[in-house]
């Protein structure tokens, strides 16, 4: 970036050749002069060299760490005050922590988006050019980005042990009612126990898996494996999955498939589809038609779950697919209420597949519409 005349440079310490090419290319776009290093000790010869304004910095390297090179260059002449921004692909406290204590300015997690590579450089530079009256002021707001970042990844960590540790437990609820139900000596209504066990385990086992992926969307992680999925197959299955939740409501499950099948990920299209049919069920009256159906619409599959509940209003339909909203209020009775992950999972799981959804008026109730693209 230009400042009086004088471009900033940049310099980029990563082994890996696509992540060099992409900082490169994202910096050079906007201005930036920018100096490569392919490892630790090639990135203390170009600081020493160079003087860059600024260090984007990988921690995993072969033989020098981030860490390393961090601390050797604040031991440079100019290296204390230049502002180094570590890059890696490790999100967890201990590596934060690590980065801090060896004199790193900031803290990107892989993969890096451009547009935010670009404003942690910009914000480095700037601080470094702070008068020494706001240096006390700028490190106050430093210290707190630090704390609210560490109880970020306290609380991802925190997902992950939770996700993990209730997996089991919940899958073997599920087995032992399945033993239950092969036990043709079971009288009746222990039956019917063992089958709302299963409904609940499912249920359980849907929200693990929502909090999972998630939390795998926020780290740029969630990558659908897309194959070709029987869209009536799927639907039916999912059917017969949710078919006690539906009649314990006497609420009738319809299908109206037309798009014989999807190229999308298996799974997170069938747990979508779960996802829109358990919100469907929730809020349906007793008595009516829950109605899933699906058509080909030029380079793109059309799956629409509708319901002659309550309906959202126009104004709140955006707000449905955040996490834990709840939308009514004191006035509950006037509109849906959002529940919990599923219907932010959706988004997340048709965001991945460049897709959208959105929410439609069916007077009564809402129709809740997910568009998938579909290249053969």
């Amino acid at each position: 970036m230009e400042q009086q005349g004088v471009r900033s440079r940049v310099l980029v310490v990563d082994d890996n050749e696509q992540n060099r090419a992409l900082a490169r290319a994202t910096l050079e776009d906007d201005g930036y002069e920018v100096v490569l290093a392919t490892s630790g000790e090639e990135a203390i010869r170009e600081f020493e060299r160079c003087s860059p304004d600024c260090v984007l910095l990988d921690v995993r390297m072969p033989g020098m760490d981030g860490f390393a090179v961090c601390a050797r260059i604040r031991a440079l002449p100019g290296g204390a005050g230049t502002p180094i921004v570590f890059l890696t692909a490790l999100r967890d406290v201990d590596t934060f922590d690590s980065a801090l204590r060896a004199g790193g300015d900031d803290f990107l997690t892989k993969p890096v988006r451009p547009s935010e590579l670009l404003v942690r450089v910009q914000a480095a530079l700037r601080l470094r050019r702070l008068g020494a009256e706001l240096r006390e002021h700028v490190e106050l707001v430093r210290q707190q980005r630090d704390a609210l970042m560490r109880l970020q990844l306290q609380k991802e960590q925190l997902t992950a042990f939770v996700v993990h540790d209730l997996k089991n437990p919940v899958s073997s609820m599920d087995l032992h009612a399945q033993f239950l139900l092969r036990d043709r000596a079971l009288p009746e209504p222990a039956r019917d126990s063992a089958r709302h066990i299963r409904d609940q385990a499912r249920s359980l086992l849907r929200l693990i898996y929502n909090l999972l992926d998630i939390s795998k969307s926020e780290e740029g992680r969630l990558a659908p494996e897309r194959a070709r999925v029987d869209l009536r197959a799927l639907v039916l299955e999912v059917f017969a999955a949710l078919e006690l939740r539906a009649s314990s409501r006497s609420i009738a499950l319809r299908e109206a498939v037309e798009a014989p099948a999807v190229r999308a990920d298996p799974d997170l299209l069938r747990r979508t589809v779960e996802n829109l049919l358990e919100n469907a069920i929730h809020h349906a009256p007793v008595g009516t038609a829950v109605v899933l159906s699906a058509v080909k619409d030029g380079a793109a599959v059309e799956i629409r779950v509708a319901d002659a509940g309550q309906g959202v209003p126009a104004e709140l339909r955006a707000r449905v697919f955040d996490r834990f909203t709840q939308l009514g209020g004191d006035a509950e009775d006037l509109h849906r209420a959002g529940r919990g992950l599923g219907l932010a999972f959706c988004k997340m799981a048709v965001e991945a597949h460049g897709g959208r959804i959105w929410i439609e008026d069916n007077a009564p109730g809402a129709i809740f519409c997910v568009r998938l693209p579909d290249d053969e």
